[in-house]
């Protein structure tokens, strides 16, 4: 297992107490793993320390309005590539099939291509090939990485640590085309509801809600050696 990534992949996720109280041991398991060093392992700290010690309504507050009612900030990978054309639907197939092949079961509460559901995915292959999967989408992450820096969030750092372990090169003429696409007001309900109004996609795939507040330690270990369903918990 590779601990960084699945370390990553919690901390992108929604907070919840159990997570933040257990910030200490996600920290240390960065630090042991050995991956991420100087700037990239420095610029995880403010959001680290921000989980431990902010307030719980607060950071939830926080991550809905960042994630969830900011569609240019959306944490499903092809909502930036396909948005809502007939190409996603193939997609989340492809991406829900390299999960299973690879033993990675998902039931259907999350889409397959939620940033930390791909996290935790590469978590549980070879360094490489974990590298070069997360290479593929290192334009979405560069995008997000800038619009976040924009916003001051600390969640920033996380795609600026994937940015340094994946394979490749990002394309800057890609990120900026991505880029061009307007950064909506998340409190403007009304644009928020015209932006989704065509977003709902019902597709059998994701992370399976087994446990409402699960232990930091299990989560840690939950893939441990044979992957499971992936939980999330929306506090």
């Amino acid at each position: 297992m590779i601990t960084t990534l699945k370390v990553l992949s919690l901390l992108l996720d929604y907070p919840t107490r159990d997570l933040c109280a257990g910030v200490g041991e996600l920290r240390a398991a960065i630090d042991r793993d050995g991956l991420l060093k100087g700037a990239s392992r420095r610029e995880l700290e403010p959001l680290l320390t921000s989980l431990e010690s902010e307030d719980i309504y607060d950071l939830q507050e926080q991550y809905v309005l960042l994630f969830d009612r900011t569609k240019s900030l959306s944490l499903h990978l092809f909502e930036h590539v396909h948005g809502e054309g007939r190409d996603r639907g193939q997609a989340m197939v492809d991406l829900k099939t390299l999960y299973e092949d690879e033993g990675l079961d998902f039931a259907a509460s999350e889409l397959p291509d939620f940033v930390p559901a791909f996290l935790e995915f590469l978590s549980t292959l070879g360094w490489e090939r974990a590298r070069e999967h997360l290479g593929q989408p290192q334009h979405i992450f560069a995008a997000l990485k800038m619009r976040l820096l924009e916003k001051q969030s600390p969640y920033a750092a996380i795609f600026s640590a994937l940015e340094t372990l994946a394979v490749g090169k990002v394309s800057d003429e890609v990120v900026a085309s991505l880029l061009k696409e307007p950064t909506e007001d998340p409190n403007d309900l009304e644009a928020l509801d015209k932006a989704w109004e065509d977003a709902a996609v019902e597709f059998g795939a994701g992370a399976a809600l087994e446990d409402d507040c699960p232990k930091v330690s299990d989560m840690l270990k939950r893939m441990d050696p044979v992957p499971a369903g992936r939980e999330q918990d929306n506090g």
